[in-house]
């Protein structure tokens, strides 16, 4: 149940409250908002709700307490009203201002990925995407540099001072690939992996949880709630595309999952159109349609030789070409009310 404070409710009141509720056995989350003060009271058996919130809501300082029916609860807008905004450095995701990610599928070497990160940074892309560890269907792929990848991105970060964003497949790598990176990236493979989203609850930094490629919107807020209630609320979720029976695209991007999920949750969004297409000439419209939808940003796929590709260079941008779109993309970020981190002829704002 959600427990909403009036304005008068003072620290003690909070304190007191939460004690209360804990000798109940509920698990406690606690949200301050600028306007109202918001405790989410989870776990207790459900026989006891209905008397428990009469008692809760006969205290002076509560205004009302409001049940939550849906099977999420702390990633729900019920419990956090207001849009979240996840800090990563000096960039906001989730606020007025529009994020890019953009970089290599894979790391393949350093200069191939210290070049790609200095392209796209003059372009206006403001975190560093790439993959130091990756998933194949095929045992025979390429499956990234592993540390010497992510040292590679550590340095790049460190030449452009961008955030880096990079993918944590396993839960023995997980301790490692943190070390160096600011936004863990959960893949569509380990949506469903709930050991490894616990220990990312457990842990204090950013993660980008993408959906599953078959998964439902709920199974996939669901997902973030196993983040969420280890106390880790830097969640950012991404629209990666989904498995049906098209068989011209890589997946189809889901455009419905976006103003959806704003309604839904309180979490920030981004759009994959990379995967979401599997075709880099389809990567531009589709990514556009995901920010005029709502989106709060974009994961962009760019390399500098495509042809040459280890992984996914078939939906990886040029350069010039991720420029070109950024400049586009200026444009319609006005048009929808939003601010773009970067100028109308790209490179940073």
């Amino acid at each position: 149940m959600i427990i909403i404070l009036s304005s008068q409710a003072t620290d003690k009141n909070v304190d007191e409250l939460i004690a209360n509720l804990k000798e109940r056995g509920y698990g406690i989350h606690l949200s301050r908002g600028v306007e109202k003060t918001i405790i989410g009271a989870i776990g207790a058996p459900e026989e006891d709700k209905a008397t428990i919130a009469q008692q809760i809501e006969s205290i002076s300082f509560v205004e009302r307490v409001v049940p939550i029916l849906k099977p999420y609860k702390v990633v729900g807008r019920e419990f956090h009203p207001e849009r979240s905004v996840i800090k990563v450095r000096d960039v906001k995701i989730g606020g007025d201002e529009i994020v890019v990610m953009a970089g290599p599928c894979c790391v393949e070497s350093e200069e191939q990925c210290r070049q790609t990160a200095r392209l796209v940074r003059a372009a206006g892309a403001t975190i560093l995407r790439g993959g130091a560890f990756k998933p194949s269907t095929s045992p025979y792929s390429f499956h990234g540099l592993g540390e010497d990848g992510l040292k590679i991105l550590d340095a790049a970060r460190a030449e452009t001072g961008m955030p880096i964003i990079t993918e944590v497949l396993d839960l023995r790598d997980l301790d490692m690939v943190a070390k160096y990176a600011d936004i863990l990236q959960i893949g569509t493979r380990n949506m469903s992996n709930f050991s490894l989203l616990k220990e990312i609850g457990n842990m204090r930094k950013p993660v980008m949880l993408k959906r599953g490629m078959s998964s439902t919107i709920e199974e996939w807020l669901q997902a973030a709630e196993y983040i969420a209630t280890r106390g880790n609320y830097e969640i950012i979720l991404c629209e990666r595309g989904i498995r049906t029976f098209e068989t011209l695209t890589r997946n189809t991007f889901d455009i419905n999952a976006i103003p959806a999920v704003r309604q839904l949750s309180h979490l920030p969004i981004i759009a994959d159109p990379s995967h979401g297409t599997g075709r880099w000439g389809l990567v531009s419209p589709v990514a556009k349609a995901a920010i005029a939808a709502g989106a709060d940003g974009l994961m962009i796929e760019v390399h500098p030789e495509p042809e040459k590709a280890l992984k996914d260079g078939a939906q990886s941008l040029k350069p010039d070409t991720f420029a070109q779109f950024m400049q586009e993309l200026s444009a319609l970020v006005a048009a929808v009310g939003r601010k773009a981190g970067w100028s109308p002829d790209g490179g940073s704002a």
